[in-house]
């Protein structure tokens, strides 16, 4: 049963730093693409970041482009997203996704599997 487990959320002020884990187990996931997307409060779910399955090709949404790293550790079936100068803008629900391809995808549909979110919330 694969299982993704996200991890690293929290509380900060605007202009603050948070690092987000997902830990993936059931399968491997070294070869596959994952991402980062997140869902705030009366929105639709939306992306923020990919990674390839080589990890050679990142896409970022525009509104995280340059602050936001994605990365990953397949040895750890782990993959990072690394976010700083933080908004309160940024306050939403984030969730992990992993897919059955080596190239990475921009929406939700791409990714089959999901974790449950973990929040992040920047205080003005």
């Amino acid at each position: 049963q694969v299982q993704l487990v996200e991890s690293g959320g929290g509380l900060v002020q605007a202009g603050g730093s948070l690092r987000l884990s997902c830990a993936a187990s059931g399968r491997t996931f070294s070869r596959n693409a994952m991402g980062w997307f997140r869902q705030a409060p009366g929105k639709e779910r939306e992306f923020v970041a990919s990674i390839s399955g080589n990890g050679v090709s990142t896409y970022y949404a525009d509104s995280v482009k340059g602050r936001f790293t994605i990365s990953r550790d397949n040895a750890k079936n782990t993959i990072y997203v690394q976010m700083n100068s933080l908004k309160p803008e940024d306050t939403a629900v984030y969730f992990c996704a992993a897919g059955n391809t080596v190239g990475a995808g921009t929406t939700t549909n791409w990714y089959p599997y999901w974790g449950q979110g973990t929040q992040v919330t920047i205080s003005s």
